[in-house]
């Protein structure tokens, strides 16, 4: 696997990952609603960086977008 395939996916799996702890407090209940907000804020900004490096890899060439097949 290339590297950039790699930092995908982990970046998809940190997402995922920071949206289940943004869960797990608020599901907690215990009024910890900073923790919650943080891993919110993580999970917008990895999202965001991961859609920047989406763009960046098309225009450069790193990634080659294909049609559906009919």
């Amino acid at each position: 696997m290339d590297v950039l395939r790699l930092l995908i996916i982990a970046t998809l799996l940190a997402i995922v990952w920071s949206l289940g702890t943004a869960l797990y407090h608020l599901s907690k209940g215990t009024g910890d609603s900073d923790r919650m907000l943080r891993a919110l804020t993580w999970r917008i900004g990895l999202s965001l960086g991961l859609f920047i490096l989406l763009l960046i890899a098309g225009r450069a060439g790193w990634i080659v977008p294909h049609g559906v097949a009919h």
